[in-house]
């Protein structure tokens, strides 16, 4: 048997990224990199307490 390190069915070389992998790559890196919305504590009670759709119409209830 051959080394366990060398696996024929692997290149020794990874391919170069193609332009589309690239981009793709470097767009969801700005995404991440964006600024979240905070989770939990204060502001996740707030956007839970906020008043539903239909109750801002009272005109629309039976």
């Amino acid at each position: 048997m051959s080394d366990p390190t060398e696996d024929p069915n692997v290149p020794a070389e990874p391919s170069p990224e193609s332009p589309v992998h690239r981009a793709l790559r470097l767009k969801q890196a700005a995404i991440d990199a964006r600024e979240k919305p905070p989770r939990g504590g204060r502001f996740q009670r707030e956007q839970a307490a906020r008043i539903a759709t239909g109750k801002s119409k009272p005109w629309m209830s039976r």
